[in-house]
């Protein structure tokens, strides 16, 4: 990769904020660059550039970012690898590679790749203090990590996981007889021939792991593992209150009610992990066609999608962390599934679509699964997932983590990739362009569709495209009209442009060939969407974030008032304009042509 001015001018172009921090820097390395350092080394990695200055404040990117420069680019350079090697940080993982001197015009920039780092190395933290020196990054910027997220990362730097401690004062009386029963027939129906078949309850678990004595204390309980696997409802409940397990079927809802099927606690069953388990499974994939296929004279029931499906049930119990507060949530849904689990991903998000292996967060977990025929091999998982959905045409699967809600989910869809309605839908509304655009914006435009929003880092997961290359596109498209981005800090999501046809004909009003209508244009644009949102009675802020305004009062006095001057907008509270809860509504009787 050729790091030069032109790929500075990219990055700031087409970048994910996320992922890109900007530091004025001239003379010296500023304090909050090992903030920065820390937060990328422990979320999803970045770059930061130093001799750039950026005023979020403006929404045109070519105006946002301004190049300072930075004075001695040997000094700095130094600076930063005098400090990753001494107290400042706990640990360094950047070489010299990662950091770059760039020519820009009469100055020079550095930039500095800071790589997420290895659930192994995690937490990085700065000032020798683990806790209040831990940062992450959100949509917003650098954060201090909270206290239980730097225990779930010290937890999970340990690979022998966190499911085989040791829960005192819980023994083989809280474990449910029936649930292990149940398991312990599974068991020897895939292995007949094993020796465990022949031992009592406590040396069965004692040998998978749910059951632990220390040698040293004479002391013996259960496990993690075995207490949320095998364990008694009201046991479970009293030491791990923090977790929720629930089941939503959405499928064939009548009426007004919100599922046609749930499983939660309610009394009627033992809330253990196997439990839930086993009597979901089937449900999940009770519509899901099996073909006559016979090996032999033996029918083959199974498919790709079956075995997919109970593989993404099996990794979401395998490595949810149970330490923390979360519901493991299951969804069935019209048309595909969602999974999601308490805590993060230990793996960066490309190593895992590539069947990347790491030690389970729940290893004891894993092994009981794995005797009984599930989560056979690891790292298996999420290929064997997306390998089931390519082979039926179906939407990529979406993994990801939430870290402002400490969860992972997946989302399984089972709509074709680029369905014909969809299509059909966006060549109407696009005057038959949509069929002329190449492949990538084709299914950029149809997942924006298709899920109501699309990003830049799903757009990089969808197509297999870096950050920049995903900016461009997701650019290009937003350049002639198609979508729209809307910005929240340093997040932008990018919608399907609704008012597609609304634009062409003030265009050709204007008598336009350019992409883009003049300011006049843009301005008829922004008002009558304003009119058409505010059918309904909105307020200031909810109208800003739909029309993208980041200057609430400057849309304030030159759209809202305007339009009120003009009988086209009204006020819920006209006795009083600057009302706590005021709103605005479209006044009908001007607005029938609109």
């Amino acid at each position: 990769m050729n790091i030069n001015k032109e790929y500075i001018d990219n990055l700031l172009s087409y970048g994910e904020r996320i992922s890109l921090e900007c530091k004025k820097a001239e003379k010296d390395i500023p304090k909050s660059f090992w903030e920065t350092y820390s937060s990328f080394a422990n979320t999803i990695g970045g770059d930061i550039i130093l001799g750039v200055y950026e005023d979020q404040s403006t929404e045109d990117n070519s105006q946002r970012f301004i190049v300072t420069g930075v004075t001695n680019v040997a000094k700095m350079k130094k600076t930063i690898f005098d400090t990753l090697n001494s107290n400042k940080v706990n640990k360094n993982i950047i070489c010299d590679d990662d950091v770059h001197d760039i020519q820009y015009d009469e100055k020079h920039v550095l930039l500095v790749h800071v790589p997420q780092a290895d659930y192994k190395q995690r937490p990085i933290f700065i000032n020798g203090n683990v806790i209040n020196g831990s940062f992450k990054r959100n949509f917003e910027g650098d954060y201090h990590c909270t206290e239980e997220e730097v225990k779930a990362m010290l937890r999970d730097s340990n690979d022998s996981g966190n499911d085989g401690i040791m829960i005192d004062n819980y023994n083989i009386d809280d474990i449910d007889a029936e649930t292990l029963a149940a398991y312990r027939t599974r068991f020897r129906q895939n292995n007949p021939d094993h020796i465990l078949n022949e031992k009592d309850d406590k040396e069965f678990l004692l040998n998978l792991g749910g059951y632990k004595r220390n040698r040293d204390t004479k002391r013996e309980s259960l496990t993690l593992a075995g207490l949320l696997m095998f364990g008694k409802g009201l046991s479970i409940r009293e030491r791990f209150d923090n977790i929720r397990l629930d089941y939503i079927d959405k499928t064939n809802i009548e009426g007004d009610s919100r599922w046609s099927d749930r499983l939660t606690y309610d009394g009627r069953w033992e809330n253990n992990l196997y439990n839930f388990f086993t009597r979901i499974q089937s449900k999940l994939t009770t519509d899901i066609k099996r073909p006559f296929v016979l090996n032999g004279t033996t029918r083959v029931d199974d498919t790709p999608v079956h075995k997919a499906i109970r593989e993404a049930l099996t990794n979401m119990i395998i490595h949810a962390d149970y330490l923390v507060t979360g519901v493991l949530k299951v969804e069935k849904l019209p048309d595909g599934f969602r999974f999601v689990n308490p805590g993060s991903l230990k793996l960066p998000l490309e190593e895992i679509y590539k069947g990347g292996t790491s030690r389970a967060r729940n290893p004891k977990m894993q092994d009981m699964m794995r005797m009984i025929g599930f989560g056979d091999n690891i790292g298996s998982g999420i290929p064997t997932i997306l390998s089931a959905w390519e082979k039926e045409n179906w939407r990529k699967p979406e993994l990801y983590a939430n870290v402002n809600a400490n969860q992972v989910e997946l989302n399984l869809s089972m709509v074709s990739f680029i369905p014909k309605d969809c299509s059909d839908f966006l060549n109407n509304l696009f005057r038959n362009k949509y069929t002329q655009l190449n492949n990538e914006s084709q299914i950029i435009l149809a997942t924006a569709c298709l899920e109501g929003e699309i990003t830049n880092s799903r757009t990089q997961r969808l197509l297999g495209i870096n950050p920049i290359e995903a900016g461009k596109t997701l650019y290009r498209l937003t350049e002639i009209q198609m979508l729209v981005a809307e910005k929240t800090g340093r997040w932008t999501k990018y919608h399907v442009n609704t008012d597609y046809k609304e634009f062409c004909q003030v265009q050709n009003r204007q008598g336009q060939k350019s992409s883009r209508p003049n300011r006049q244009g843009q301005k008829e644009i922004l008002i009558n969407k304003i009119i058409k949102y505010c059918k309904v009675a909105k307020s200031l802020k909810e109208i800003a974030l739909h029309v993208g305004y980041k200057d609430r009062f400057n849309l304030k006095r030159k759209y809202l008032n305007t339009l009120i001057n003009e009988k086209k907008l009204g006020l819920t509270i006209p006795e009083k304009v600057d009302a706590k809860g005021q709103k605005y509504i479209t006044l009908k009787e001007k607005s029938d042509n609109n």
